[in-house]
């Protein structure tokens, strides 16, 4: 890359424009994300690189070395919460990419939260449908989606005979964070918006306002659900 192009690297749905076409598929968000991670782990990333030779991207995050106490503490939380029969919430996340889809997984696996994928929305109703009632929580949506996009999917899911199906909170995602789309998505029946990319800092207040069981275990703040 050129060393004009490094400062807009991290940027949302950029590319360097260069003589060859590049047919590379995308969401122009990869890059984005990392460095939200990254900056959520109170980290830094920096790039280097010379066009036609290579790029070197390099990482710091300071980690704390966990102690005896703290290893004997959270054996005693796990116990808690097996004891506690507690579950943890089931997300279904409805994304078209990969990728995208593979990055919010992690993240959220890692907050404590189960989640299953749907590839586009047709396949979001149907394993809404074909759930038993109560299996899924609550419903992460992208909006630019083949086949059927979010606001279309949100529509038929209203619609469904079963009400507590029906009425599933439905959150929207979109990295179009304007507030005409906002709007949509709650004319479209959604109860929430999120932009992208993926920040827990925004989603995590938001999917506690949809589960008033929500209690915080321990240090790490880990989350679970009676």
């Amino acid at each position: 890359m050129s060393e004009e192009f490094l400062p807009h690297i991290f940027e949302e749905f950029t590319r360097e424009h260069t003589t060859t076409e590049n047919k590379i598929s995308g969401t122009g968000l990869g890059l984005s994300i990392v460095k939200s991670m990254v900056d959520l782990m109170d980290g830094t990333i920096k790039v280097e690189s010379i066009k036609g030779k290579g790029t070197k991207f390099t990482v710091d995050i300071a980690l704390q070395i966990a102690s005896k106490e703290d290893f004997t503490e959270e054996q005693v939380m796990t116990k808690e919460i097996v004891n506690n029969e507690m579950k943890h919430k089931r997300i279904l996340l409805a994304e078209d990419n990969d990728l995208n889809a593979e990055i919010a997984i992690e993240i959220l696996k890692s907050e404590g939260y189960l989640v299953e994928h749907a590839s586009h929305g047709q396949q979001c109703i149907e394993m809404l449908q074909n759930a038993s009632d109560g299996y899924f929580d609550l419903i992460l949506m992208d909006i630019q989606m083949p086949f059927m996009n979010g606001y279309e999917t949100c529509k038929e899911i209203r619609k469904m005979k079963d009400t507590q199906k029906a009425n599933i909170p439905i959150i929207a995602m979109t990295a179009n964070a304007f507030e005409e789309d906002k709007q949509m998505a709650m004319q479209a029946g959604m109860n929430d918006y999120v932009p992208k990319p993926m920040d827990m800092k925004i989603l995590n207040p938001i999917l506690q306002k949809y589960d008033p069981s929500y209690i915080v275990v321990g240090k790490n703040k880990s989350r679970c659900f009676k």
